[in-house]
């Protein structure tokens, strides 16, 4: 059975090949995900950071996530393509580090987010 996170990915992917998501539209919001599939912010991100690796999604500081342009030559657009967004010379390793180390923070950032909303729901009673 797939996790989740991958189940939110694979739902909007599916949206994506659909046509009912367009390259340069918007993606769903964390909260819309966490609600439509009972979700935590945490696996909502995980999906999210899997479609960026992927070349699904596209994210812009302060506006949210997107769907990724593909455009070919003729036209066309290809989002299953193994290369589709393959780093030009030397440059995937790079790439490869700086997103496990954006994984890392968001997965700290989750974290950090749980135990707040875990403290506030507590009442804000600590270490009893």
């Amino acid at each position: 059975m797939p996790l989740t996170f991958e189940v939110i990915a694979e739902a909007l992917r599916e949206q994506i090949r659909s046509g009912g998501l367009r390259p340069g539209d918007a993606l769903p919001t964390q909260a819309v995900l966490m609600r439509e599939f009972g979700a935590s912010s945490l696996t909502v991100q995980k999906a999210m950071t899997l479609l960026k690796q992927e070349g699904w999604a596209v994210s812009r500081p302060g506006k949210g996530a997107f769907v990724a342009h593909h455009d070919h030559p003729d036209g066309t657009h290809d989002l299953d393509g193994p290369d589709v967004t393959a780093p030009a010379d030397g440059t995937t390793a790079r790439i490869e580090a700086l997103e496990r180390a954006l994984a890392e923070a968001v997965q700290q950032i989750a974290d950090l987010r749980g135990r707040v909303e875990a403290l506030e729901l507590g009442g804000g009673e600590r270490g009893r």
